[in-house]
């Protein structure tokens, strides 16, 4: 199997949203044009939000259509689209159903995407997510998913799809923030540690306040 070429964010949104209804919406799937520029625009569950006019899209899928992504039917009174990610990737449905909500909200941790993807597809734990991933890191045939550095004050790692190319960006912004020198101008980073250690002392504090009420009910004194 040739590699696929680096698609676009609008691409990679086309794709996304048809795998999404294809599962949750199966009544009225394939799409038309007009509900899957919908699904491309909608507000919610949507990372980056975006405002795709009909042509965009329609553009995004014959781009997709030359590389056998897209099912084109002719049902009813306009054209349907259908995903072909599957036969054409070689993976299976758990590892779709990743993909997709990697391609519709961006990079996630391992736990979030077993949240996301419930309605697609039920893991058991976070350690099948995870082996998924893993898979799909590992394939063959060229990586569709890798993981990112972990970010200042976060536990766990995100995960990213490679459909769009390697996130360069991304990556320099993790390399700034871990070697950016003291003093002077505050990194994004450096905010989102800051951000990290001020939740983890607030949840400390409120774990401490209950603590010391308890011993105070059973001391019987006031905790005032």
């Amino acid at each position: 199997m040739t590699a696929l070429p680096v698609l676009s964010l609008l691409e990679t949104r086309v794709l996304g949203v048809l795998a999404e209804k294809q599962r949750t919406v199966p009544d009225s799937y394939p799409l038309t044009l007009n509900s899957l520029v919908s699904g491309c625009n909608q507000k919610s569950s949507r990372d980056p939000v975006m405002e795709a006019s009909e042509a965009e899209v329609q553009a995004a899928l014959d781009a997709l259509r030359s590389l056998s992504l897209i099912v084109e039917t002719s049902g009813g009174r306009a054209m349907r689209y259908g995903h072909n990610i599957e036969r054409v990737l070689h993976i299976p449905t758990q590892s779709t159903a990743l993909l997709t909500m990697l391609m519709l909200r961006g990079p996630q941790t391992a736990g979030e995407l077993r949240i996301n993807c419930d309605r697609l597809h039920k893991f058991a734990d976070i350690s099948s997510v995870e082996g998924f991933l893993t898979e799909l890191a590992e394939r063959e045939a060229g990586a569709l998913v890798m993981e990112l550095p972990r970010q200042p004050g976060s536990r766990e790692n995100r995960w990213v799809h490679l459909l769009s190319g390697v996130p360069v960006i991304e990556e320099r912004a993790y390399v700034a923030a871990a070697f950016a020198p003291q003093g002077g101008d505050v990194t994004v980073g450096e905010i989102a540690a800051l951000k990290a250690n001020v939740a983890r002392l607030e949840a400390e504090v409120g774990d401490l306040r209950a603590l010391v009420g308890k011993l105070c009910a059973e001391l019987g004194v006031s905790a005032e």
